[in-house]
C-alpha cells in the first residue's frame, strides 16, 4: 500500500469512527492493519488491531452486548497500552484513556485523531 493510499484509508477510518459508524470504521481500519501485517510490522499491527477492536467494542456497547464490550474492549485496551508509536498515524495514548472511561460507561466514546 502506498503512503497516499494508506493516508486515504486512515482518513476515511477516522471519519467513519468519529461519526459513530463503528462497523465501517472497523473495516477501514482492518485494511490498514492487513497491509502493515503483510509488511511484517507486527508491533504496529498490534496497535492497529487494538483500534479495530475499539470500534468493535463500541459497536457492542451500542447494541447492549455487555459480554462483547468486556471481552473485546479489554483486548483493545491491552493492545493500545504503552507509549505512542511513531509508525501509527493516529493518537493512541489519550484515545486509550478515554476508551477505558467510555467502555466503563463514564464518558462519551473517544474520537480518533491524527497525531501531531
Amino acid at each position: 500500500m502506498t503512503p497516499e493510499v494508506r493516508r486515504a484509508h486512515v482518513t476515511r477510518a477516522r471519519e467513519l469512527f468519529n461519526s459513530g459508524d463503528y462497523w465501517a470504521a472497523h473495516e477501514a481500519l482492518e485494511t490498514v492493519w492487513r497491509s502493515i501485517l503483510s509488511d511484517g510490522h507486527e508491533d504496529a499491527a498490534r496497535v492497529w488491531q487494538g483500534l479495530i477492536q475499539a470500534a468493535a467494542a463500541l459497536l457492542h456497547q451500542r447494541r447492549g452486548n455487555r459480554h462483547g464490550v468486556a471481552v473485546v474492549g479489554q483486548a483493545a485496551l491491552d493492545k493500545l497500552a504503552g507509549d505512542q508509536r511513531c509508525d501509527v498515524e493516529l493518537e493512541t495514548v489519550r484515545f486509550r484513556e478515554q476508551l477505558a472511561r467510555a467502555l466503563a460507561g463514564e464518558a462519551e466514546p473517544p474520537g480518533l485523531e491524527l497525531r501531531e
